[in-house]
């Protein structure tokens, strides 16, 4: 595979972090004007913005979580050379799982949805991380 085509799910994967991080700057700040919220009350952490800034911020935030693994294990299958067809399949759905799981997040914040969509990204990321070992222990060359 290109490396390209191995990239441009991480493309994505990082824009929808940085959409988010202006989102929630953006909602942080516009709580301060609307007086939601005072920055001596927040510098400590969350409890004291409003549910919706928290809400956006939780979007955010899980954005470090298992998103790493999945930035890890491309740049070792782009080193390796492992990183083909299938490696790609399965890195587009763990991107558009990661971005129905911020929609959810971010907008009806259902829990149940949130956490089959959780769930069924972790689930992919499994294989690919799995696909990824067997090829690195088992298969020659």
């Amino acid at each position: 595979m290109s490396i390209q085509a191995v990239l441009l799910p991480v493309f994505v994967q990082v824009a929808l972090t940085f959409a988010l991080m202006f989102w929630m700057g953006s909602a942080r700040v516009a709580a301060i004007r609307r007086g939601e919220a005072k920055i001596r009350d927040t510098a400590l952490g969350q409890p004291n913005w409003p549910p919706r800034v928290t809400q956006i911020a939780n979007g955010y935030h899980n954005q470090f979580q298992l998103p790493l693994l999945f930035y890890a294990v491309v740049v070792l299958a782009l080193l390796t050379r492992k990183a083909d067809l299938l490696f790609v399949i399965l890195s587009w759905a763990f991107v558009v799982l990661r971005v129905l799981h911020a929609a959810i997040h971010t907008g009806t914040n259902y829990v149940p949805y949130r956490f089959y969509v959780f769930l069924a990204g972790a689930v992919v990321l499994l294989l690919v991380w799995v696909i990824f070992a067997v090829r690195m222990l088992f298969v020659p060359g």
